[in-house]
């Protein structure tokens, strides 16, 4: 987890870590160990085990916030998503999923806690089955969680059955999606972002669903068509949408821990070690929230890593107080040039004949 936050690269690094800096072997009590044993551990621990210790973590955190309710109508909202890391195809044989191609996939689910999100569950599989393969594992059946998924996991069946079971969805239809029938047309309200809002069957005509699904439509920030899908007719369509807009947020997460943590390169080629090596770096992610909740503080996360990775080996009230540290900085933010003055202003010198300092252009220096 040292080498997560640090984002130390190789083994071998890390080796040369421990054995160069005392007050890492005093902090984990370690004087040094070897890049073979390294890879053993990493190789020979359970991924049931990192498992185990990240569902750990995360019910740490949920004892200690709880699970935030966006809105009291609307219930627990989970986040499932998918994100594929590419490996080397020579490599890693054994996560083959392309002719020039390797790589793992990261499967998630998300809950909202305490003004973000945080990873409930996650599955580890080569890059190649579909991500409506692990639906069943990854979405939450209690009537009052809501579960918001992407085009990837759109299902007929499984919609079918959730809605026998009372699981409640909101997805994104795809776009070579057949309406098989119109069951009502519902009134949309003028000045709504919502441009449709109508009860359909889906499937085609050997294939239909049993259920009817409501289907809304808005745009986008970008003016693009979105269709979404649930099977929630209690609440609002905007409301829905707004729903819809919170799955950016496990796009965020995957950007996050991709960027800060040690997921793109591995610290072996087994399928254990890469497995081990994800999993310890949600468990880093746990902990830093874990953190945070212990220092109160209300920012960023990143304000949390960056003060971790700063002041690892001091006591921890010396990060507390540089986490909630004001800057002394004051600034204004960018400001925009008065163009149209200086206009004016040279104008008015030009008709006044007050015109020297400009024509003077040979002797104009820059830099005074």
């Amino acid at each position: 987890m040292f080498a997560q936050v640090k984002q130390i690269g190789t083994l071998t690094d890390i080796s040369m870590e421990l054995e160069s800096n005392e007050e890492l072997q005093k902090g984990i009590d370690l004087e040094s160990i070897s890049t073979s044993q390294l890879s053993r551990k990493l190789r020979d621990v359970p991924t049931q085990f990192t498992d185990f210790i990240f569902r750990q973590c995360f019910e740490q955190i949920r004892r200690q916030v709880g699970v935030k309710r966006t809105n009291e109508k609307l219930g627990r909202i989970h986040l499932v998503d998918s994100s594929t890391i590419s490996m080397c195809l020579s490599q890693y044989r054994w996560a083959e999923f392309r002719k020039t191609k390797a790589g793992v996939k990261l499967h998630l689910r998300l809950v909202f806690m305490d003004h973000q999100v945080v990873p409930d569950k996650v599955i580890l599989t080569p890059a190649r089955p579909a991500d409506k393969t692990q639906m069943d594992q990854l979405v939450v059946v209690e009537t009052d969680a809501l579960n918001v998924f992407d085009r990837g996991y759109v299902d007929y069946r499984k919609f079918d059955a959730y809605c026998s079971h009372g699981t409640r969805l909101v997805t994104r239809l795809k776009d070579n999606a057949v309406i098989y029938e119109v069951l009502e047309e519902k009134s949309v309200a003028p000045g709504s972002p919502v441009i449709r809002d109508a009860v359909v069957h889906l499937g085609s005509p050997q294939n239909v669903m049993n259920h009817p699904l409501r289907l809304i439509q808005t745009m986008d920030s970008e003016g693009n068509l979105v269709t979404i899908l649930t099977n929630d007719f209690t609440q609002s369509a905007e409301e829905i949408c707004d729903v819809y807009r919170q799955r950016w947020q496990i796009e965020l997460f995957f950007k996050w821990i991709k960027q800060h943590l040690v997921v793109k390169r591995f610290y072996g080629k087994s399928e254990a070690v890469v497995y081990n090596q994800l999993r310890i770096a949600l468990i880093t992610y746990c902990l830093l929230i874990l953190m945070q909740l212990k220092a109160a503080h209300r920012g960023r996360l990143l304000a949390v890593y960056k003060c971790v990775r700063l002041y690892w080996n001091k006591d921890f009230a010396n990060f507390v107080r540089a986490l909630h540290k004001d800057s002394s900085r004051t600034s204004r933010g960018r400001r925009r040039l008065p163009t149209e003055r200086i206009f004016a202003e040279t104008l008015q010198q030009y008709i006044d004949g007050d015109t020297e300092h400009l024509e003077t252009v040979q002797t104009y220096d820059p830099v005074m």
